[in-house]
């Protein structure tokens, strides 16, 4: 845990397991485990190349890692809708 990017993700992750762990008490289940294997790879791409964003200073590498953290967040909320009380 050294970097902005490590901090993100393992939040976003963090809350992935909260909304996991909530949904998967329900009776019928609304969300396929897939879906949050796609969150988990974003987050952990987007700590990859945020990670050595910082090492090699490249500003390639830091607009990568912020698109797929957008991504991310904009894939939870469009596809598992965490806000959704139905």
């Amino acid at each position: 845990m050294e970097t902005p990017y490590d901090w993100i993700t393992v939040a976003m992750f963090a809350g992935l397991v909260v909304l996991f762990m909530q949904r998967s008490t329900a009776a019928a289940p609304r969300d396929s485990l897939w879906q949050y294997l796609v969150a988990a790879v974003g987050c952990a791409v987007a700590n990859y190349f945020g990670n050595h964003a910082i090492e090699d200073s490249s500003m390639l590498y830091h607009a990568i890692a912020v698109a797929l953290i957008a991504a991310t967040i904009g894939f939870v909320f469009v596809v598992l809708k965490p806000l959704d009380r139905a």
